[in-house]
């Protein structure tokens, strides 16, 4: 199928299931920041799964995302993240840095976590490449753009067993110093996410370097571990009780703080 083709067909599907009233929602949703057709999910993505895209190509697969990318309606973002999950099989680690960039193009955590997501499924299923792929997640976590560093934390989403856990704790200690919401989350995020299948390794990690982490990290890593948790946190209450400029916090120099 020819690409141009391929994106006239989305364009007429979702034109004949544009909803005015549930765009309304979905763009109040996501902070008035996108405009919106009003397409459930399911639709979305049955009409693109419903396509013929088998013949296609790494490089016209990533052509036709950025050309869906630039459209005006948050919907065709979501469709290329469909489209690329649904033939993650035809890219290769050479596709990554394409998909780290369309990351940076109108940004918000729902498309940059479906990114993330593809992202992972390919340095996954590319065995051969494993050393390049986790290579440019290395530069990827330091980063300028904070929506880079947060896919580099949660490529590894869903990896189960397969998690490089020396990497996935060492992101996390990387990026455990930053600010920022979405970071602080992505850590905790990825922390519990491995903590599904090999619990104590990360209850272990976590209570080691709590001092480290946010609350909000703490409280996603060890959501499913309440005891942990309860320790973390009442070990740090001690520690703070004992700090010596507790009662000076704005001015204290304490390594500890």
């Amino acid at each position: 199928m020819d690409p141009s083709d391929l994106i006239a067909q989305i364009q007429a599907a979702f034109d004949a299931l544009a909803d005015p009233q549930l765009s309304a929602r979905m763009r109040a949703y996501q902070r008035e920041q996108f405009d919106f057709l009003g397409i459930p999910t399911p639709q979305r993505r049955a009409v693109v799964t419903s396509l013929a895209t088998a013949g296609l190509g790494q490089q016209a697969l990533l052509d036709i995302a950025r050309a869906l990318w630039r459209m005006p309606f948050r919907e065709y973002q979501y469709a290329a993240i469909d489209l690329l999950a649904h033939r993650r099989k035809a890219l290769d680690a050479d596709a990554v840095v394409s998909l780290l960039d369309l990351a940076q193009q109108q940004p918000w955590w729902e498309t940059v976590d479906g990114l993330a997501a593809v992202i992972g499924d390919v340095i996954r299923l590319e065995p051969a490449s494993l050393g390049q792929s986790q290579a440019l997640m290395d530069r990827a976590l330091a980063h300028d753009c904070m929506w880079v560093r947060r896919i580099a934390m949660t490529h590894q989403l869903g990896w189960r067993l397969q998690t490089d856990s020396e990497r996935l704790f060492r992101y996390a200690l990387a990026l455990a110093p930053e600010s920022e919401f979405f970071i602080r989350k992505a850590i905790g995020w990825s922390l519990r996410d491995y903590a599904k299948w090999h619990p104590d390794p990360v209850i272990a990690f976590v209570t080691r370097h709590r001092q480290q982490f946010s609350p909000l990290t703490l409280r996603e890593a060890l959501k499913h571990h309440p005891d942990a948790l309860g320790a973390c946190v009442r070990r740090s209450a001690r520690r703070r009780a004992r700090h010596p400029c507790v009662r000076s916090a704005r001015s204290c120099s304490h390594p500890d703080r």
